[in-house]
């Protein structure tokens, strides 16, 4: 970093150690030198708006998306019955369907109880596009919505 005259700005700066959940108890939690700071690890670090857990499940990246469209979600609940279906499905698209499938290549492949829950923001955002109970069958509703 000197040679290149780049400086550390220690408070933007985060370390994450990596490793399976077996071995997760083995790594150190005192803070880190580097150059002339002291940095406290972390155990998920944010890199283009993707959240990489230490142990490299993912699940913080799931947690936050899911929240973020559920947040969404109750927010054009509110205003949906002064909307027309078309705006309502655009709002839908960008706001829910968008972030969903943002990440997808990196979400390939990790736990089924996680992928669940980005499924439950689909079953939700459905019956509220097409105005009907949320107790009602949504896979047709999927179909068109898609």
């Amino acid at each position: 970093m000197q040679a290149n005259q780049l400086q550390l700005n220690a408070a933007k700066t985060e370390v994450l150690w990596c490793a399976s959940s077996r071995l997760q108890h083995q790594i150190p939690t005192g803070p880190v030198p580097v150059g002339d700071a002291l940095v406290l690890p972390v155990t998920a670090a944010r890199d283009l708006d993707v959240y990489i857990d230490a142990d490299i499940t993912m699940r913080t990246q799931f947690i936050n998306t899911v929240r973020a469209c559920f947040a969404a979600l109750r927010q054009i609940r509110s205003v949906r019955r002064s909307l027309p279906q078309h705006v309502l499905l655009t709002l839908i698209r960008t706001l829910v369907i968008t972030p969903l499938d943002q990440c997808n290549s990196v979400l390939a492949g990790t736990f089924v109880y996680l992928q669940d829950r980005l499924q439950s923001v689909l079953n939700a955002a459905a019956p509220l596009v097409y105005l009907r109970r949320t107790s009602e069958h949504t896979a047709p509703l999927l179909r068109e919505l898609h």
